[in-house]
């Protein structure tokens, strides 16, 4: 799998025969170099905490968030459950219960409640050796898919001619207000790419939906009423996915 802009948040595992079955939680825009800077040590950028107790596997990511500060508070989380306000309700670590196990289950609450039920993350099992099963009852939300496999992440290039710093003008089609890329989001769907103010299109997918919550999870363009994810939305008017050439 290949992802632009990626943000996300990993859970390592050892395999130091001292320190076996220890975890370690983190967040990283590259997976694949971050392992290998916690195997090398500190002086290769790893962490104090991950500093000759390798070698680690990094066995699950959990990546789509819209933008760091979004992947870094639930990182603290993870690490942190028992002093985040949303999750005081998950039991503590119980005997005999893995460090991986329990980590994992801290993870499978945490997708049951907002913020995180609402954005469009991945679950990303990097090595099928440590997958768990969810409990039925705690299954992400649908369009939180589980995914088995390697991760790449992709880097976006600018165009040799310097479009990308050409404003075009855009005139929202809610509000009919002229709409930057600073501001602007266009509808995904090829035969219509029509341009909304993002505060338009997030008012319109609240009031569409009768979500009760200020930030929607999904809605459907106003013109051609293709779905979309709102998650989607905020990072494509961020600049995070590759625009398509025209």
């Amino acid at each position: 799998m290949e992802v632009e802009n990626f943000f996300g948040c990993y859970l390592l595992h050892s395999l130091n025969e001292k320190y076996k079955g220890r975890t370690y939680i983190g967040f990283t825009v590259d997976p694949n170099r971050r392992i290998k800077q916690h195997n090398k040590g500190l002086k290769a950028g790893g962490a104090w905490k991950t500093n000759d107790k390798g070698p680690w596997d990094m066995v699950l990511i959990i990546h789509g968030f819209p933008n760091d500060v979004s992947a870094l508070r639930f990182e603290w989380a993870w690490q942190n459950p028992l002093k985040s306000r949303r999750l005081r309700h998950v039991p503590k670590k119980i005997p005999r219960e893995s460090a991986l196990k329990y980590r994992f289950r801290v993870m499978s609450e945490m997708l049951q409640v907002g913020p995180w039920n609402r954005l469009p993350l991945t679950v990303q099992w990097l090595n099928v050796a440590y997958k768990i099963d969810f409990e039925v009852s705690k299954l992400p939300p649908l369009h939180i898919p589980i995914c088995i496999g390697p991760i790449q992440p992709l880097k976006v290039k600018k165009s040799e001619d310097g479009d990308d710093d050409k404003a075009a003008l855009h005139f929202c089609f809610l509000c009919n207000k002229v709409a930057t890329k600073e501001n602007m989001f266009i509808c995904f769907n090829t035969e219509c790419l029509e341009a909304f103010h993002v505060v338009c299109l997030g008012r319109k997918f609240v009031s569409s939906s009768g979500n009760k919550f200020l930030i929607p999870i999904d809605g459907s363009c106003p013109k051609c009423n293709v779905a979309t994810l709102w998650g989607d939305v905020i990072r494509y008017a961020s600049g995070c996915f590759r625009k398509s050439s025209s």
